[in-house]
């Protein structure tokens, strides 16, 4: 036994089968242990069990708390852990706990049958395991989109999944949601009791509205498509799809006109021909540019802040920079990593590293397309904008503006007639 100082890494560097000893341990201290012990897969490749005295007979009782035992499993079950009685040393057991009472020497334990690196392949917010039923991680988008409302799912799926691939990818999801609330409705229909994990997911989790979600999903990704409102990768991706298909059709096909099935060969044609007006459709779609980043205002603010930084650094290259510079190449050395954190905290829900990077490059394009028309501005003083495009000016002398200047001997006919023709040519300016 091992006391409860370190106790967590003694049990991540435990090496086969041991025993953990909580007497004098708090909930607190319990909770951190399990926590910190379990959170992640144990680097096994064969099943070990790890078992802890949570009580004692009459005469150990009280170097224990009361709560010990509850305390161990619920923790578990934050982990998503589950109970089960009968599970024993092997690899399928994975992520099970079971309770047990040593009579002879009347202690009582938990018994864990951790997660292993074997095991850790494929786990997500799902929680895969191999011994049976997924459940939900807690606070996990899969949770969200299992358990949110109808109302709540659209809005959801309009502001995290704006993209036709982020659809695609969320639907994939609900599928495999769907694949667990059905598998425990099987459990039940043969009388198997589903454990206490288990039966919270399955009353938390229905399967009509699971099956609404998904064709609202569908409905969304088919509006996309009509409406043209997809990105470039979006189009690159659906062409694809199209085209596998016009691929396996045209086999299809030519199997029929070999063996003269006319029927089955009309059939064929006719989705040949749905086919390649899709394809001639999504071909005539002008891309949308990827979404901007959800971070996008503080990117911009700080990349303004780091503007005059940029400059400095390019000043002082090749020579010895001042205290103050030194501070200031510093300062610009952070803000560039929040930019940077700024861009990773944007990713979307299902967004795959393609898109992602997709996202951030149009931000800093447009970020140095931007710094690049300031640097004209700035070098032309500013008058470029009001110059822009400008003829040179001409001095028009508008008829009767001679008055000034000719001699006091013009008769008063002369001047009234020169004032007429000045007011017919100000209206002619007026109209242009």
């Amino acid at each position: 036994m091992t006391s409860v100082h370190g106790m967590a890494v003694a049990i991540r560097a435990a090496t086969e089968s041991e025993t953990f000893d909580l007497a004098g341990s708090s909930v607190s201290t319990i909770q951190k242990t399990i926590s910190s012990a379990f959170s992640t897969p144990l680097d096994f490749t064969e099943m070990i069990r790890i078992t802890f005295i949570t009580g004692a007979g009459k005469l150990g009782r009280q170097r224990y708390d009361d709560d010990a035992a509850k305390t161990v499993t619920s923790t578990l079950r934050e982990l998503g852990f589950v109970e089960d009685r009968g599970a024993s040393c092997v690899v399928e057991c994975a992520g099970s706990f079971k309770s047990q009472h040593d009579t002879g020497k009347n202690l009582k334990c938990i018994v864990v049958f951790p997660r292993i690196t074997t095991l850790a392949d494929g786990m997500n917010g799902l929680g895969l395991e191999e011994k049976g039923p997924s459940i939900l991680e807690e606070g996990s988008i899969e949770e969200m989109i299992g358990m949110a409302s109808k109302v709540t799912f659209e809005k959801m799926l309009s502001s995290k999944c704006p993209t036709w691939s982020q659809k695609k990818e969320c639907n994939k999801i609900i599928s495999l949601i769907k694949d667990v609330v059905e598998s425990l409705d099987e459990k039940l229909l043969k009388g198997t009791l589903l454990t206490d994990t288990e039966q919270e997911f399955y009353d938390s989790c229905d399967l009509t509205s699971l099956e609404s979600k998904e064709e609202y999903v569908k409905k969304e990704m088919q509006k996309q498509v009509v409406e043209g409102k997809i990105t470039a990768l979006d189009k690159k991706r659906l062409l694809n799809q199209v085209g596998e298909k016009l691929t396996a059709l045209e086999e299809e096909i030519n199997n029929a006109t070999k063996n003269k099935k006319p029927t089955r060969l009309q059939k064929l044609q006719a989705q040949k021909q749905k086919l390649s007006e899709r394809e001639s459709t999504l071909n005539a779609i002008v891309p949308l540019p990827p979404p901007p980043l959800k971070t996008q205002p503080q990117i911009e603010k700080l990349r303004k802040d780091l503007q005059p930084l940029l400059k400095l650094e390019k000043e002082t290259k090749g020579r010895l920079m001042s205290i103050k510079e030194s501070a200031a190449m510093t300062k610009k050395d952070e803000i560039e990593e929040e930019i940077v954190h700024l861009e990773n905290n944007s990713r979307g829900w299902f967004e795959n590293d393609e898109d992602f990077q997709a996202r951030v490059e149009a931000s800093r394009s447009q970020a140095k397309a931007r710094a690049a028309v300031k640097r004209v501005v700035k070098k032309s003083g500013g008058s470029s904008m009001s110059n822009r495009g400008s003829k040179p000016i001409t001095n028009w002398v508008v008829p009767g503006a001679a008055k000034r200047t000719v001699k006091r001997s013009t008769t008063k006919k002369k001047s009234s007639n020169s004032n007429a023709f000045a007011a017919m040519m100000m209206d002619d300016s007026d109209s242009d």
